[in-house]
């Protein structure tokens, strides 16, 4: 384990025997009383006789709480109690010195000075020279932590200590660690019972005569940046470094990035009574009645409980003013990047000739909670909508729907970028926010490029300097540029070169720097109007289709192998990723227009790497073929993810009615999971280790609305 080889056991001299039938005879008698609920001093004895050879007994610290707490109810004098609870200190302290990381001894311990009639000076003498026997012993300054906070420290004292155990070795992790907590309050979030961090007491504190967030973050950069200068190979200053960029350079409120539609944007909208669907031009996308019409908001971080009190949406011929807002997630946590909520018209209004604006606003809520603070900025878009009738004969017969061909030659170059944008009514700059928006300061600018001149000193000799540069040059184009920037990011090139240098010098990790480098990589593509021009071709059959929307956006064949920034590319249907190297696909579940996705040729191992694909309502035409699903016996995912054995979602299915002689439902769950609600017109799943005749068969039963199955028709 960890690396080291497993030692043959050493055999047992007579000490080491005699200590166990102690350790059996002690624990047969603890046991008895525990079971007898005797409690006396006698049998307090025998367990501190237990726990000083065996500390990890956490039954005997519990059973010594409830000892204690019975003596206690007898007692009313002062001193009595003081000494009952000093022995229970003295059991604990020989309880540490034996084994130090003990987790039942120390909780056993704060237990004890919880009731209030004990030294906190003397425990921190205790600490003190407990943590120089191990200078990193994380419940000693955990410990410490709750020390201090009953003792009502100043965290000038704490950070003083910290200072002093750092300056004496920079390698001491847990004193790091111990000071990025210090900038940290507790702060109990009574909506989802979670504890989440906010922002430093000291950075909040500013009128009451402390240091600035600006000097605070200064001086705590130059401390680390001496540690890290001294010894580039030791990992304890670069993790907090890396903690310092993320408060240096995150923003304190969420900040809405992309929506759908996009701001400014003019639709036709119809529809049909007879099939069921909206129809959205000048391009063709057909939304199912029963869901309407999709509005998506997607933020820079994580957010929670957005709801009408949050968003408003205003529209004369909007039917629903009540909208339910859903987290776009395959988790089934309350708290997502993007949102979606759906829009209903009445009849009356489909084909009256009439244009209607839609002005959505996001107000100055109590309720919305990113992962530290309140959302507290806000953005209102609007966007028209035309409704007119549409001629929509010809989709009404199935023979107007053809088989998508991935082919290359299926493809032609589009001729221009007014060619791409134009038919969508909106121009390029609508994706991505029109005007960019400043979400930082000065000193968070300075402060970055402060330490990227630092870093490129440092980078050419340095694994983890070349890694931290290439972060600090993407948060530095990010502040620049804005969060809604149109503009290439200046420093892409350099950072897909030092990404490509670290894959080649540091093996172990290339996984991580490939991801990385396939962010970058689409970063620059979707936020430069040529850049992704390049990518768009039109699909020659499909330009005689009513199913979808001819363009596609082709990112096959660029070793990409981690997806991002899709939310800014919300109106596309047609997406080819195939040739690549992705494991899985999260991120895709923001594309809801999407049609027709090939993933084919990629290192998917799993049906549960699908799991965003259920959240695409829309999808008809899917390509999963040649991956790896089904090559690994065990998929370690399936046991985080929903099964019939659940209560999850999407564990409503009778597999009773699927079965029959040649189907064994039960065991392939997964894929019934994944497919049973997608309306899929053609699935290629060829090429797959866990596809073959049952597998087949099962698909066809469980999607009733699939034509073709790996390019052959389905009777």
């Amino acid at each position: 384990m960890h690396g080291r080889p497993r030692r043959p056991p050493k055999a047992a001299d007579a000490a080491s025997i005699a200590k166990a039938e102690r350790l059996c005879s002690l624990q047969a008698d603890f046991l008895r009383s525990h079971q007898n609920q005797i409690y006396t001093r006698e049998a307090l004895e025998t367990s501190s006789k237990l726990l000083q050879i065996n500390p990890e007994a956490y039954t005997t610290w519990n059973y010594r709480k409830i000892a204690v707490s019975r003596l206690l109810e007898s007692e009313t004098d002062h001193d009595k109690i003081k000494s009952i609870l000093d022995e229970e200190l003295r059991v604990v302290e020989n309880a540490l010195w034996q084994n130090p990381k003990s987790y039942g001894a120390w909780h056993h311990r704060k237990w004890v000075i919880s009731k209030g009639f004990s030294s906190l000076d003397h425990e921190f003498k205790l600490l003190n020279e407990l943590l120089k026997k191990d200078t990193r012993n994380f419940h000693g300054w955990n410990y410490r932590r709750f020390l201090a906070a009953l003792k009502n420290a100043t965290y000038e004292e704490e950070l003083e200590y910290m200072t002093d155990k750092i300056n004496k070795s920079i390698s001491n992790y847990s004193a790091w660690h111990n000071r990025r907590h210090i900038f940290s309050l507790p702060l109990f979030n009574h909506y989802d019972l979670k504890w989440n961090v906010i922002k430093s007491n000291l950075l909040k504190q500013e009128a009451e005569g402390h240091l600035s967030k600006e000097q605070t973050l200064a001086g705590e950069f130059e401390l680390v940046d001496g540690a890290i200068f001294t010894d580039p190979d030791d990992q304890s200053a670069w993790f907090y470094h890396l903690w310092l960029l993320d408060e240096t350079t995150q923003s304190d409120i969420p900040i809405l990035t992309a929506s759908w539609p996009p701001p400014g944007s003019n639709l036709t909208l119809a529809a049909d009574a007879e099939l069921g669907v909206y129809v959205s031009s000048p391009y063709k996308c057909f939304f199912p009645r029963q869901g309407d019409f999709p509005l998506l908001l997607h933020f820079n971080q994580p957010v929670e409980m957005i709801s009408n009190s949050v968003v408003t949406v205003k529209c004369m011929a909007l039917k629903n003013e009540n909208l339910v807002w859903r987290p776009l997630s395959t988790s089934n946590m309350e708290k997502a990047i993007s949102w979606i909520t759906y829009l209903s018209f009445p009849d009356e209004f489909l084909n009256n000739q009439n244009v209607y604006t839609v002005e959505v606003a996001l107000r100055h809520p109590l309720g919305v909670m990113c992962s530290e603070t309140q959302y507290s900025s806000p953005a209102q878009f609007e966007f028209t909508l035309n409704f007119q009738s549409i001629d929509i004969t010809g989709i009404k017969g199935e023979s107007s729907i053809q088989m998508v061909n991935w082919e290359d030659d299926q493809f032609h170059k589009i001729g221009s970028t007014d060619e791409l944008f134009t038919p969508f009514g909106f121009p390029f700059d609508q994706i991505r926010g029109g005007t960019s928006i400043p979400i930082t300061s000065n000193w968070q600018r300075n402060s970055l490029e402060n330490e990227i001149t630092c870093f490129h000193c440092l980078s050419s000799s340095c694994k983890i300097g070349k890694l931290t540069l290439a972060r600090l040059l993407m948060a530095h184009d990010v502040m620049v540029n804005g969060i809604h920037s149109k503009n290439q990011m200046t420093h892409s090139e350099e950072v897909l070169e030092l990404l490509d240098e670290l894959q080649q010098s540091d093996t172990p990790h290339t996984k991580h720097y490939k991801d990385q480098h396939s962010l970058v990589f689409l970063d620059q593509v979707t936020s430069n109007r040529d850049a992704l021009t390049k990518h768009f071709w039109h699909h020659k059959s499909l330009a005689r289709s009513n199913l979808e929307q001819n363009v596609c956006l082709r990112l096959n064949k660029l070793s990409i192998s981690q997806i991002g920034f899709f939310e800014h590319l919300s109106w596309i249907q047609m997406l080819d990723l195939s040739h690549n190297e992705l494991q899985n696909i999260e991120g895709l579940e923001v594309l809801q227009l999407l049609t027709c996705l090939n993933l084919s040729h990629n290192k998917l191992k799993s049906f549960t790497a699908l799991d965003p694909l259920r959240l695409l309502k829309l999808l008809r035409v899917l390509d999963i073929s040649n991956n790896e699903i089904g090559a690994h016996s065990i998929d370690t995912t399936r046991y985080l993810c929903c099964s019939p054995l659940s209560n999850g979602r999407g564990c409503e299915m009778n597999m009773e009615e699927l079965a029959n002689d040649k189907l064994h439902v039960v065991h392939s769950w997964e894929l019934l999971l994944m497919f049973k609600d997608l309306p899929l017109i053609q699935l290629d799943m060829a090429g797959n280790p866990s596809y073959d005749e049952k597998c087949e068969m099962l698909l066809e039963k469980i999607i009733p609305s699939l034509k073709w199955l790996n390019g052959v028709s389905v009777n």
